[in-house]
């Protein structure tokens, strides 16, 4: 999923211990069989490849995933779409010289956005994609379906405390060795080196969503990986939200929605969902919060 895994146990028996995780590794790498974009051999690059041609039909497993992730997208009013692939593919955030893609392009290739373009036929299980240049990506929200699956193979084995870090969203259950939550850093945006606020985890997943990790400038603007699916530009007036909940699919999910719906709007949504908390930093450097976060501030600090 173009993202380091790193997988953690509290075991008394070593060897249990690394067998789960090894359980655990095999279970990401058949979810990322499953969702990449990249392996033709998915089931998902099967979906893309016939976009406007004809339906697909598909796993009971990635069926629902795609159901859900069409739910989330009604909930953020289309702040989360898993079409967005269909216009992420024009901007290039790791070239060496960025360039912006032209407003023509642009234009052209929103008109294959949109949940409305996802048709799914509970009958047949089948996935079609309405638009030939409509095409779906798990870029938002599979790193926390694969965390979420990984710590049930863990639970499973009999692990009752440990730890999934899909490249930085963090599935914690269970305790640390002294019985205490563990405690989580989470970065600063425009110094990632350093942390600025500190959570206690138990039975919780935390996802940030950020502009310092990819990004390009041009003429001193800041463009940074995460667009707009309504409008197919880099998101500017945010600079990282943080997700928590008990759900690392959600988490991850509704961090990208909140940082494109913005401060006002991400504030209100994550307010009116029970069980979620969180906290983003504007533009401006500001940060704000929801409204029962301060329950999971810890005091102990960590190491970034």
């Amino acid at each position: 999923m173009g993202s380091r895994f790193e997988v953690t146990v509290v075991h008394a028996d070593a060897d249990r211990a690394r067998s789960a995780i090894e359980d655990a590794y095999r279970e990401i790498d058949r979810i990322e069989a499953l969702i990449s974009s990249w392996r033709e051999s998915s089931e998902t690059a099967g979906i893309n490849r016939a976009a406007g041609v004809h339906p697909v039909t598909v796993s009971h497993e990635l069926f629902a995933l795609i159901r859900r992730a069409l739910k989330v997208s009604t909930l953020t009013r289309g702040a989360f779409d898993i079409t967005f692939a269909s216009v992420g593919r024009l901007w290039d955030f790791k070239s060496s010289v960025p360039v912006l893609p032209s407003p023509e392009r642009l234009e052209a290739a929103m008109r294959a956005v949109g949940a409305t373009h996802v048709v799914l036929n509970e009958a047949d299980r089948s996935v079609y994609l309405t638009h030939p240049e409509t095409r779906i990506g798990f870029g938002a929200i599979g790193k926390g379906y694969a965390a979420n699956r990984a710590a049930a193979v863990l639970k499973d084995s009999g692990i009752t405390s440990g730890g999934v870090n899909a490249g930085g969203d963090l599935l914690s259950f269970g305790l640390r060795e002294d019985g205490k939550p563990r405690v989580v850093g989470v970065a600063d945006p425009r110094r990632p080196d350093r942390t600025f606020a500190h959570l206690r985890l138990e039975n919780l997943a935390i996802v940030t969503s950020g502009d310092y990790e990819q990004f390009f400038l041009i003429d001193g603007r800041r463009y940074a990986h995460i667009l707009d699916p309504r409008t197919g530009y880099p998101v500017d007036h945010t600079r990282s939200v943080t997700i928590i909940c008990p759900d690392a699919e959600l988490a991850d999910a509704l961090a990208t929605a909140v940082f494109v719906l913005g401060p006002n709007d991400g504030l209100v949504l994550i307010n009116e969902l029970r069980g979620v908390e969180g906290f983003l930093v504007d533009a401006a450097g500001q940060l704000r919060m929801s409204q029962n976060l301060t329950t999971l501030f810890a005091e102990e600090e960590v190491s970034p």
